[in-house]
Parts: C-alpha cells; structure tokens; sequence
C-alpha cells in the first residue's frame, strides 16, 4: 500500500542510497535499553498473535488480504533470529517461511521469478522470505551468476512483480538488515569460538565477506531500483539484535492494526447453535 504504516524504521526515501550513511548501530524511534527493548517486543506478542488470528480468519469470508515479510541482509545479520523472536510470536499455522537457497537445476531452467511465485502466501497467511528474489540481483550481480542485460531487466520485473502482488491482496515489506563489517566478523567469532555453532559457519562466508564493497554497491542499486510506493524499503540497523527484532515486530504490529479486522460475523444462527447444545443428550 502507498500509505505505509508509521513505525520506528520508516520506509527508506526514494532516490539514491548511500549505506555508508545509514547506522548500524542505531535504536531509532525507541529510547530504552536492551532490557527493555527485549520486553517491548515481549509485550507486542499477544496483539501480534491475535491480530495475525484475526487475519487469517478474514479468508473464511473471502478475504484477500496477505503480508510478504522479505528479509535481506549479508550473513550473520539476523534473518534467523528474527524468526525465532519475532515472526515465532505468532501462531506457525498461519506463516509460511520460505529460504531460497541456490537454485535447482529445475529453478534454474525457468524465470528467476518463476520459484518465488510457487512460495507466496495464500490469502490469511504472512510469508517470510528468509532471502528472496533480490538474491538475483545480488549475488548474481556481484558474483557475474547472469549477464549484465538481464541483470538490468531484473529490476524492473522485479517492481512489476511486487506492483501485481500489491494490487491482488499482498502488502510487501521489505527489510534489508544492515549490519556493520565489524558487527559480522564479531559474530563469525562466536561462531567460532562456540562448538554448538560450528554447525551454523561457513568458510564460504569469508569469500563472500571479502567482496564486501561490491556487495554494498549491488545492495545500494537494488535498493534505489526496487523502493517503490506500493513496495517500500525499510533498511533496519541490526547490529542491536534486540533492536532489530523489535523494530520487525513493530513493522508487522501497525501493519496488522492498519487492516483494521473484526472477527468474521457468524452465518448462522447463534441462539439456535446455544439451545441445541444445551438440550443435546449426555453423550455416552
């Protein structure tokens, strides 16, 4: 929707993007501590919970409406941890998480859009994108994966794209994590340092963290091409976990409110449904 919600991260401005700019390590629109950030988030759960409920009952009477949670971000920035604390308040039955990895031989054979379409969110539900299609104007960009023509064409098929899903129902929320080189290399330590994380490292990542720069060039193109009205960025400090997973959880806390959903009204006759079970049989 063009009227985004007033939250603590706003939509990103349109124009071109310097990264370099933005802080890592910021707390914007929030002036406690970690403590209570942990508990400001703790507190959104029961509102979060009940109007994601209320959500997905709004399909049983035709509704259309639907959230797309994109997250990017370079690795150890937080995508994980955001579902674990913030998309996990919320009842699993009605998200749908989606990790894109590197394509199959079969994704690959098609349109880059074509296995993103086959992950969407059903009406009632809110789909997580633990990265997404902006993989292929990222990596593919840095890492030369497509030819420089298509690469080109991405960004406006991509806007097309999300302009289609915002007119069907969707509300597209696009959060790119951004994290400090330093930040990354501290928790790439931990990982280290902690055999229960080994599981979670990649020395793969060390070749990725060397381009660096060229990452930061393809994030800042992607994001001046692709922060459209109906689908804005929001670029979200996440050097403060607890900042960051507060900050998404208010995304999708005025998201939901701005709705505005009731409970579906009941098609049938309460009082009939009460006197039936209170003349019904002991059932033996």
């Amino acid at each position: 929707m063009s009227d985004a919600p007033s939250t603590m991260v706003p939509r990103l401005e349109r124009g071109s993007v310097d990264l370099t700019s933005i802080e890592t390590d910021a707390a914007p629109g929030f002036d406690g501590k970690k403590a209570d950030g942990k508990a400001a988030l703790a507190a959104m759960g029961e509102e979060l919970a009940d109007l994601q409920e209320r959500l997905f009952a709004d399909r049983s009477t035709g509704g259309t409406r639907r959230i797309l949670l994109v997250l990017q971000g370079m690795d150890t920035s937080g995508k994980g941890g955001t579902l674990r604390h913030t998309v996990g308040l919320m009842d699993p039955q009605g998200i749908k998480i989606t990790s894109f990895k590197a394509p199959t031989d079969e994704e690959r054979s098609h349109d880059f859009l074509w296995r993103i379409e086959r992950a969407l969110p059903q009406a009632g539900y809110i789909g997580v994108f633990d990265r997404s299609h902006y993989e292929d104007v990222l990596i593919a960009r840095v890492r030369e994966l497509a030819p420089a023509e298509e690469i080109e064409r991405r960004y406006g098929a991509i806007n097309d794209f999300e302009a289609r899903l915002v007119g069907e129902g969707t509300t597209v929320l696009k959060c790119m994590l951004h994290i400090s080189a330093d930040e990354q290399k501290a928790r790439l330590l931990e990982r280290l340092d902690d055999p229960a994380k080994h599981w979670k490292y990649n020395p793969g990542d060390l070749d990725e963290r060397a381009l660096w720069p060229a990452y930061r060039d393809a994030y800042e193109i992607a994001l001046e091409r692709t922060n459209t009205d109906v689908a804005p960025w929001r670029v979200i400090p996440a050097d403060k976990k607890w900042f960051r997973n507060l900050a998404i959880g208010d995304l999708l806390l005025q998201t939901l409110r701005g709705f505005g959903l009731g409970w579906p009204v009941a098609d049938f006759d309460v009082a009939a449904e009460r006197k039936r079970l209170a003349e019904e049989k002991p059932v033996t």
